[in-house]
């Protein structure tokens, strides 16, 4: 049986404020597809990550973000991650490259590497800060339905994960 995703919870705090992450990763493969879209609905924010030593990695963001397009709500926010930056004698796609393009679509990018955890935290805080930013700039009626943002009170969250099929 195959992986299809990985759910996680993670509290993020920004100034005064928690923002409650749920996390979906669906792997990015292309037979996924038909399932990840139902994901995609009702979705607050997408990270779509790439790896740097794979052009052709890359070059499927341009398919990633359609799908997206088509089937998040159209105030989501995307952060483009390009992930494997520790691997920098293999890189495929240069930094200058990647970030240019998300300017270009007026998306946040980043580059991380899970192996050495560089920026992975910062990819979570940058999408949090956008999830508050577009909060606050619609308010609290017109918000989303699965953005919930509360006064910090306490600390800790929940890390718990669980693999679906």
């Amino acid at each position: 049986m195959s992986r299809v995703c990985f759910q996680r919870f993670r509290t993020v705090k920004i100034d005064n404020k928690t923002v409650k992450l749920q996390i979906w990763d669906t792997a990015g493969q292309e037979r996924f597809r038909t399932i990840t879209s139902a994901y995609y609905r009702g979705a607050d924010g997408i990270i779509m990550v790439y790896d740097v030593t794979s052009q052709e990695s890359f070059d499927h963001v341009n398919d990633w973000l359609n799908e997206v397009n088509r089937y998040a709500s159209e105030g989501t926010c995307k952060l483009l991650v390009g992930n494997k930056s520790d691997i920098s004698d293999n890189k495929a796609v240069s930094y200058e490259t990647a970030k240019a393009f998300a300017d270009s679509l007026a998306i946040p990018f980043l580059e991380t590497s899970a192996k050495n955890a560089q920026n992975v935290e910062e990819a979570f805080l940058t999408m949090a800060s956008e999830l508050i930013t577009i909060r606050e700039m619609v308010g609290d009626s017109n918000r989303p339905a699965g953005t919930k943002l509360t006064e910090n009170t306490k600390s800790g969250g929940n890390s718990n994960g669980c693999s679906c099929n």
